[in-house]
């Protein structure tokens, strides 16, 4: 089978990567092992919330020129402002077309989320049912805030959330109260606590007369509030309109928390991207896995997977996109690193005493997360220090920076993936002009 452009990877570098080349009009198929890292995110974009000697980052585009003198081969610094800001403008208008509305402050500064521990974590943009707590006046004018769960769901603890947040100095005048509402036949629904998630709720709410019945148990316990929080368990394509309609029925001001995988944020940010690329006429090959490729002279020829055997994937450009160390697009020995499918060139810290720090939950970065795939300033790979003209990467199989410490990863993916796509399809119309060039001449 022969395409334009093969994309190995449906996480958010790939998927990016494989919308944008669709909309060119250039035939685009996407391999996809598995779930991908959105089934476990939080739905918000991260774009900069620290740099990389951990000083917070107010405002994303201003610390450009410090990220720059830290960290000059971070993915960012390849691309410059310019192409970053071009594509995260161009990911907030797509996803919007599929009725995902992500936004930033005002001043397009960070902003905080709640987690469902009750603490923050810095992001850029989050969706429409995501409450943005500034990252001064952190409160705001909030007087009670309500945190409310569903009977047996085991995935958010809002006693142990209200706790934290009213440890913190923001929030010592707010008022936090919690709850726990009754699901409507709840009992005819459970099966095994171990198996009651977000998805079975989200099924549960989609019943018009069942999410009326929610709405007035929410009245009862809650009382009057000015923010409710409540897990994520609001249908996945949908889940926003559900959210508008509870707000109706109740009065409510409310809050989605991401909560225990599948989150429900994170799903909802997929199913628009797949459903964009197949209107677009983009091939997406579910459960299939890329085992091996044949580069000659500098170029990758030929892909073989699983599902096809002997069947090769033939395109004109490929981008791996397959992740880290979680996602597998990254495989981890004794003393060393490598990249699975092609033996790509990557960086690694020769002592793996330092790859970790002593503790997991830290304050300072983990080094390991900033090992993974050499590239060029094109995002171009190399394997045995010779560069494959038409094999790129993105995402978070790349070196050189840390998504989780610097609270970039969905912004790399989103930038990656799209400047990719962006040279993909410059090659593919210098291609077609040589060759209506050479048939008017013929």
């Amino acid at each position: 089978m022969k395409f334009d452009s093969l994309i190995i990877g449906g996480g958010v570098a790939g998927l990016s990567c494989a919308i944008r080349c669709a909309e060119a009009g250039m035939k685009t198929a996407v391999i996809a092992a598995g779930q991908s890292a959105l089934h476990f995110s939080s739905g918000s974009i991260d774009f900069l919330s620290r740099l990389p000697n951990g000083q917070p980052v107010y405002h994303p585009m201003a610390a450009f020129d410090e990220l720059q003198q830290q960290s000059p081969e971070h993915p960012y610094c390849k691309l410059g402002k310019r192409k970053v800001q071009e594509a995260l403008d161009w990911y907030q208008e797509m996803i919007k077309a599929r009725g995902i509305y992500l936004s930033s402050q005002e001043d397009e500064a960070n902003h905080l989320r709640l987690t469902p521990m009750g603490t923050f974590r810095s992001t850029w943009l989050s969706q429409q049912t995501v409450h943005q707590f500034p990252l001064t006046n952190t409160a705001g004018e909030l007087n009670h805030i309500a945190l409310v769960t569903i009977d047996g769901f085991r995935d958010f603890q809002p006693k142990l959330a209200a706790d934290n947040l009213s440890k913190l100095a923001q929030f010592k005048d707010v008022k936090i109260t919690t709850a726990a509402v009754e699901l409507p036949d709840f009992e005819e629904m459970q099966r095994n606590p171990c198996e009651f998630r977000s998805i079975d709720i989200s099924r549960v709410l989609r019943d018009e007369r069942k999410l009326h019945a929610f709405a007035k148990s929410m009245i009862q316990a809650v009382g009057k509030a000015d923010l409710v929080v409540l897990p994520a368990v609001f249908g996945n394509g949908d889940g926003a309109a559900v959210i508008k309609l509870l707000e109706g029925l109740t009065g409510f001001t409310i809050c989605e928390l991401p909560t225990m995988p599948p989150s429900l944020l994170g799903i909802r940010l997929e199913e628009a991207m797949k459903s964009h690329f197949k209107m677009l006429g983009g091939i997406i090959l579910v459960g299939d896995e890329v085992q091996r490729g044949d580069i000659e002279d500098g170029e990758l020829k030929r892909i073989f997977t699983r599902n096809h055997r002997d069947m090769p994937l033939v395109a004109d450009n490929y981008l791996i996109a397959t992740g880290s160390f979680f996602s597998r697009g990254m495989a981890a020995q004794r003393l060393s690193i490598s990249e699975p499918i092609f033996n790509l060139d990557t960086v690694a810290i020769p002592d793996r005493d330092q790859w970790y720090q002593p503790e997991f939950f830290t304050s300072k970065a983990h080094p390991f997360l900033k090992m993974g795939v050499i590239c060029n300033d094109q995002l171009q790979a190399s394997a045995n220090n010779q560069t494959i003209d038409n094999l790129f990467c993105a995402g978070a199989l790349l070196a050189h920076y840390d998504p989780v410490f610097e609270g970039c990863g969905s912004g790399v993916a989103i930038s990656t993936g799209f400047n990719v796509a962006e040279q993909m399809i410059s090659k593919h119309t210098a291609r077609q002009n040589q060759n209506k060039k050479e048939r008017t001449v013929a």
